[in-house]
């Protein structure tokens, strides 16, 4: 099954949806239009004058469905129990951490915010840098990898719009955002993530607390609030163990955890939306290519960007159509390959098109997964990337379907 980047049948939207729906309900509008999010949440929770986000690093919504007997708390949120306001969301493409965080924290779609990926190439250096790091990539200087020793561009200017959080802070809400402390002026944060104020905690109670500590400031202060948490260990274990491992189900059961302790510590007129930012596939080891090891793959590509299961192809001058035939050729059967016009004709990049400067950025020649595979280039990409378990960046609907969980105080009720 596939899902597109603008919110496939049975979903309530897209990632990009949540931070316009929470600056609808504070009474700050973003868009022009509410977010298609906006009537149910409003609806079951008026009044409300705080938010708190919680995002979940790997938490997919087929993941949790499949293993929701580790987390009652989420399974009684889920739309199957009758929560108003819950929802299935898309993510766009590719299904990653830095797309996504960039689809949450602008309201915008990857064809307007332009973070197309675990690493891509800067159109104005040529440098391949990865975007979760703000660091260049393995042999970014390498073949067909642009200026040797530029740097990755300013994430300000690579990502110029207003983040939601900037436009709630202007408005005069109080926007606290939780997460490690390296995340504070990340290039990834500046891009993506800026506006209000940064508290780190390491922990996930840790974090529970920073963010229960604001909403409650806000909350005798009378202020409208957004508070956003992130934690990110979900993610790892499926990396490293696999989404189907019993490690996995541990830190799902971990996060539950976390969940009900912010259910019950909201105060009176708060709100907790819970999601994710992709879900994954676990990707068997004889289901793995390495570019750099096959001249049939290899021919034509001057730059593979993107990410093992969603690579954006770079080609030499003229090389497209061929690259595109011949990948097409040998790896039909578990990619699907597409030129650059028509992924955004097909939505890949959200239903508003691709904009000029952002197209740039992305591959002559694109492809999504569809099989449990990848294909990696162990000359720009780190070598502990082609020993993970759990991977994602396609855009089947393990990947892309993540779930919008949402509970109010039980003070409210």
């Amino acid at each position: 099954m596939s899902a597109t980047a603008s919110g496939p049948p049975g979903t309530g939207g897209a990632l990009a949806d949540v931070l316009p729906a929470v600056a609808d309900l504070l009474g700050a509008p973003v868009r022009q239009e509410p977010s298609p999010l906006t009537g149910a949440l409003a609806e079951a929770h008026e009044g409300v004058q705080q938010v708190c986000v919680l995002l979940v690093d790997g938490l997919g919504s087929r993941l949790l469905a499949a293993r929701g007997g580790h987390a009652p708390r989420m399974r009684s949120m889920a739309r199957a129990a009758g929560a108003p306001g819950a929802a299935v969301l898309a993510a766009g493409y590719p299904s990653t951490t830095a797309t996504s965080t960039a689809s949450i924290g602008t309201g915008l779609h990857p064809g307007q915010h332009g973070l197309l990926g675990y690493q891509v190439r800067d159109p104005a250096t040529g440098v391949l840098f990865n975007e979760l790091s703000w660091e260049p990539a393995p042999g970014a200087g390498g073949p067909g990898g642009g200026a040797a020793g530029a740097p990755p561009p300013d994430p300000r200017r690579w990502q110029p719009r207003p983040t939601v959080f900037e436009h709630l802070a202007a408005s005069g809400a109080a926007v606290t955002r939780v997460g490690p402390g390296f995340f504070d002026g990340s290039g990834l944060t500046e891009a993506t993530s800026r506006g209000g104020r940064f508290r780190a905690a390491s922990s996930l109670p840790a974090r529970v607390e920073a963010g229960l500590g604001a909403l409650r400031s806000a909350a005798r202060d009378r202020t409208r609030a957004l508070v956003h948490v992130y934690w990110g260990d979900l993610d790892k274990a499926g990396h490293t163990h696999g989404w189907a491992s019993p490690q996995w189900s541990e830190e799902l059961e971990r996060v539950d955890a976390a969940v009900a302790d912010l259910v019950a510590g909201l105060p009176p007129r708060a709100v907790l939306l819970v999601t994710g930012d992709h879900g994954m596939v676990d990707v068997p080891d004889d289901a793995r290519w390495d570019v750099a090891a096959d001249p049939e793959l290899a021919a034509g590509v001057q730059v593979v960007a993107g990410e093992p299961r969603a690579p954006q192809l770079h080609c030499a001058p003229g090389a497209a159509a061929d690259v595109l035939a011949a990948w097409r050729e040998r790896l039909g059967h578990v990619l699907e390959v597409v030129g650059r016009e028509e992924a955004v004709e097909q939505g890949w990049f959200g239903p508003h098109g691709a904009d000029a400067a952002v197209l740039e950025r992305a591959g002559d020649v694109l492809a999504a997964a569809t099989a449990p595979a990848s294909v990696h280039d162990s000359r720009v990409q780190r070598p502990e990337l082609a020993g993970l378990v759990g991977m994602h960046g396609g855009r089947t609907a393990d990947e892309v379907l993540v779930p919008l969980l949402v509970a109010g105080s039980p003070r409210r009720r």
